[in-house]
């Protein structure tokens, strides 16, 4: 099953600064329990996040992103 953009979004909809720091905020915590717990991102996800930031990519559209990535590395 594929991903579909709602009536609300499209690709380019984009997050509000406010939101986009809030969100970075949160990824930095995040990695820094990732790395406590011995499994910190490598540089291409920290790459990755970052150009969701940049972007200010809403939520829905980097979970599809992310989901797309990850699917054909779990068929394997």
């Amino acid at each position: 099953m594929g991903f579909s953009y709602n009536s609300h979004m499209t690709e380019t909809s984009r997050l509000s600064p406010t939101v986009v720091e809030q969100t970075r905020k949160r990824r930095l915590a995040a990695m820094r329990l990732q790395e406590i717990e011995g499994n910190p991102l490598s540089p291409e996800d920290v790459a990755m996040f970052e150009m969701f930031e940049r972007e200010a990519w809403p939520h829905a559209r980097r979970r599809a992103h992310i989901l797309a990535k990850a699917r054909p590395l779990a068929a394997e």
